[in-house]
């Protein structure tokens, strides 16, 4: 008898893509929903396939992760998240797995393909985006910094083959806002664990990113598909970096500019 696992999803206003989602992971022996407070119609279409759901605000990528993996009741834990999909190819390859067991592995691994702008991509640096998001869960718990987590597992991982298909984008306007939010995230952390932003990360490391994404990770082979992938990360990463450095000018000018009010208050000597 095959061990137990328990698919684990966060979603918030995805009404589009969860059932989607909670479809492809029907085969799981049990399926449970951290949501946040959708005010669509996430959670109505969520009962239709489990009646596992659980609200709660949003507590960031790990921090919601590692909430969701408390309430999986069987031995092993499978991450997906609502605006991704597993493929019939993995759900099998998953299954035989398990049917032959697991043995001295505590975590499995495989590739994240991303369905952009109406077609796949299948090279630069969105591909094959390994994910470990299949593991015991005695033995892993997220990590990582927001926005960017990742299952850590104390044992063996094995890469699996096949992958889960990523509906990240609805257009242009939606990866653009993606990339703002995330840079601003990134940029505050940065600043208040003390880091700076030389004028050498505003210039090189945009181009560093271009050059490896689209050149050395073949990004080119994926057309202008691959180009604006490649355009976009590397303004994402100039924009982190701006945002630091904004961060950085504004609490230099108040501070400057505490002296000149204290000076405008009556009895200042």
């Amino acid at each position: 008898m095959r061990e137990k696992i328990s698919a684990c999803v966060m979603a918030g206003n995805e009404e589009r893509k969860i059932g989607r989602c909670l479809q492809s992971l029907a085969w799981c022996d049990e399926i449970v929903l951290m949501d946040s407070f959708s005010t669509d119609r996430t959670v109505a279409i969520a009962r239709e396939f489990t009646d596992r759901i659980y609200q709660h605000e949003w507590l960031g990528y790990v921090g919601q992760r590692n909430l969701v993996r408390e309430y999986a009741l069987h031995p092993w834990v499978l991450f997906l998240d609502s605006d991704e999909e597993m493929s019939p190819a993995l759900r099998d390859e998953i299954l035989a797995e398990f049917e032959r067991g697991p043995g001295r592995y505590m975590g499995y691994e495989f590739p994240r393909q991303v369905y952009y702008l109406g077609r796949w991509i299948r090279h630069g640096e969105w591909y094959p985006d390994v994910k470990l998001r299949l593991f015991k869960k005695e033995f892993g718990r997220t990590e990582g910094q927001e926005p960017h987590d990742r299952v850590a597992v104390r044992g063996p991982v094995k890469r699996l083959r096949n992958p889960i298909w990523h509906y990240t984008y609805d257009d242009l306007a939606d990866h653009l806002l993606t990339v703002n939010r995330f840079s601003t995230i990134t940029a505050q952390q940065r600043y208040v664990r003390g880091k700076g932003a030389l004028l050498l990360d505003l210039t090189i490391r945009p181009i560093v990113r271009f050059v490896r994404g689209y050149f050395l990770q073949g990004g080119f082979l994926d057309g202008r598909h691959g180009l604006t992938i490649a355009a976009i990360s590397s303004f994402g990463v100039f924009l982190k970096y701006a945002k630091q450095w904004e961060l950085r000018q504004k609490d230099e000018h108040a501070y400057r500019e505490l002296p000149e009010r204290a000076a405008m208050k009556p009895g200042y000597q």
